[in-house]
Formats: structure tokens, sequence, C-alpha cells
């Protein structure tokens, strides 16, 4: 089986890159994030505090997480429930940020992404997924850009729905995210030593698809 690994900082643009990458490819999507953001979904239900390691480690064994596709699309299943739309509110993106460094959690969902990569082909976006999750991956991709651009880029999403949002809150927001993503005790984003850096701050969806695909092709054709 071949294996993509894809990580960097919130905002980057890896699920929506990744998601293009696996239809050109034919691979599986595994969307990392959506498992740690269904974890989130079942702590804000149950309200357990985010703080409570001990409360986050006993609800653990109490979750289960599925991944469906429906018409293509990829649904995520939490405990029976189809959890999709939950997850990408900023309550359900802050929790998994503050959970997703406890071991318990990690462990879980680790060993169900590595056993979809024993299984099919696939590309995994994430923070840890090129150093932690498939350490031994055919191409790895560190793709960032920079806090201003991401913070653009969230402002235009979230004002095109409607929603009232603050261009600086939510760039202070992400350097936030990003400074307790990389510096949690287990798995912090980091650069693996081989991975390929792609910054797409001035970059538009084609030319980053495009910059990565020729990476993995040129990966095969053994350069």
């Amino acid at each position: 089986m071949s294996s993509i690994a894809i990580d960097g900082p919130a905002g980057a643009g890896k699920s929506t890159i990744a998601k293009l990458l696996a239809k050109e490819l034919g691979y599986v999507y595994v969307d990392t994030g959506a498992m740690y953001r269904a974890m989130a979904v079942y702590f804000s239900q149950n309200n357990i505090n985010p703080e409570d390691e001990a409360a986050i480690n006993a609800s653990v064994d109490k979750i289960d997480i599925d991944i469906e596709y429906q018409d293509g699309v990829q649904q995520v299943i939490l405990n029976g429930e189809n959890v999709t739309s939950l997850l990408r509110t900023e309550q359900t993106g802050k929790m998994a940020s503050k959970t997703s460094k406890y071991a318990s959690v990690r462990t879980k969902l680790v060993a169900l992404q590595r056993g979809l990569a024993e299984k099919t082909d696939v590309i995994m976006d994430g923070r840890d997924i090129g150093t932690t999750v498939l350490p031994d991956a055919f191409v790895k991709i560190y793709l960032t850009a920079s806090s201003d651009a991401r913070a653009t880029r969230r402002y235009e999403e979230l004002k095109a729905k409607g929603e009232e949002c603050s261009f600086d809150s939510i760039k202070e927001d992400i350097e936030k995210r990003d400074y307790e993503d990389m510096h949690r005790e287990i798995s912090p984003l980091k650069q693996a030593s081989d991975a390929m850096l792609v910054d797409t701050s001035d970059m538009d969806i084609e030319q980053v698809v495009s910059a990565i695909r020729k990476i993995i092709d040129d990966k095969k054709a053994g350069k």
C-alpha cells in the first residue's frame, strides 16, 4: 500500500488539497482532523472540561468513530450519530485543539488511522502524520501559509456564510492554535526531516495541487 502524509498548521488548506489529490490519484482520503473533531464533539456534548485530563481519559473508551462515504462525500459517525455538520464550528475546533494533546486521545485514533493505511492507498492530513502516524509514508508534505494569509481565507469564508467575524480575532486565534500545536508535549506539529515544504501563501488551490502532484510524480519516477 502507498500512503501520502500532509501536515501543517490550521488553515493552510490541508483538507481541501488532500481531497482533490485523493480524487486525482484514486486514493482514499482520511480526514484525521475530522476524527479529532468528532471526539471533541463528544467532549462538548457531555460537558467535559478540556483541561480535565482524568475525565478525558475516562471517556475515551466510550467513543466510537467511523468514516463512511455517501455519494463520494465523507460522513463522520460518532457513536452511531452522523456529526459531520458539527465538525467545522469554532467551538469544536477549539475543543479539538485542546484535547488532541492527550495521550489517550491520540493513541486510540493513531491505531485506527494506521489500520486504514494498511488496507488501502491513503492520503492523510493532520499535524503529525509524517512524524508519528505514518513515519514510512511514500511522500510527505508540510503545507503551510502565513498567519495573515490563513486568517484572510477564514475571514472571507465566514463572511461568505453571512457570519459576523473579526479579522484580528481570527488571526489571533490561529496564532494561538499554532503555538499550542507546536508546543504540545505529545507529537507536536513540526516538519518531518524528509517532508517537502509547500508554502501556499501566494498560491491558489490549482497551483498547490499541481505542485504536490509534481512532487508525487517525481518520487514515483525515482527523481
